[in-house]
């Protein structure tokens, strides 16, 4: 079965992550990567929501069984490659030309909640699942690219008590600081309401991609002249 699945609600494309837990490994950032530029590809999309079929995972981060093993037996061509691939995948988000929607339906954690953040817009459920950032934990620092698209998407005084502490954060406490538009009690209706605020949007991809450009050039700055230090040279753990 394939990681990920596009399916359409009309002019809005789907992306539903298909794993229980979708952790980010070189395959998933493979084919998140393809499904994305064909959504691109598919000029009748007027939006894209990114959501996952698990009850209980939005998506945990990256896969720490691959991950580690691979550092264990210096695989460190394939860590990089993933690394770069992973920030191509934040850039294609910070610079899609229509908008994209994460319906956060279960637990975002470490990759999986910055994945969100690459995201236009956030909705979450309040009921179940939690976003945190658990890297202080895990002795993973953040890539400096990571930090600039986080705190568009996370004020910076909770991103920094997040970041610092590795606090699991509610729906309804993200609703309140604006980091998701809004948190519904149910998958049914969180679905709704992402897919109904997608279907709201009909812009031009010329202009709203070019606003998108202007917007985010000091990230995607930041991804590609201070990142590759940090991959290239493996400073990926402490």
């Amino acid at each position: 079965m394939d990681s990920l699945q596009l399916t359409f609600d009309g002019t809005v494309a789907i992306l539903t992550m298909c794993t229980a837990e979708n952790r980010h490994n070189p395959a998933f950032a493979k084919q998140m990567l393809s499904t994305l530029e064909e959504v691109q590809k598919n000029h009748t999309c007027t939006a894209l929501v990114i959501t996952a079929s698990d009850e209980k995972c939005f998506s945990l981060g990256i896969d720490t069984d691959w991950l580690m093993p691979a550092i264990q037996s210096k695989q460190f061509d394939d860590i990089k490659d993933f690394m770069h691939t992973m920030d191509a995948v934040f850039k294609t988000l910070l610079l899609f030309p229509i908008p994209v929607i994460a319906a956060i339906n279960g637990h975002a954690f470490g990759n999986g909640a910055i994945l969100t953040c690459a995201c236009d817009f956030r909705f979450m459920r309040s009921d179940k699942g939690f976003f945190c950032f658990p890297e202080v934990d895990l002795s993973i620092p953040f890539l400096p690219g990571m930090i600039a698209f986080v705190k568009k998407a996370v004020p910076y005084y909770r991103f920094n008590e997040m970041k610092l502490s590795g606090r699991r954060v509610s729906g309804a406490e993200l609703a309140n600081d604006h980091v998701i538009e809004r948190a519904f009690d149910s998958h049914e209706s969180l679905m709704e309401g992402a897919l109904n605020y997608a279907k709201t949007f009909d812009k031009k991809r010329s202009i709203f991609g070019e606003h998108k450009k202007r917007l985010h050039k000091h990230i995607i700055e930041t991804i590609d002249n201070e990142n590759p230090y940090f991959i290239d040279n493996m400073i990926l753990t402490v």
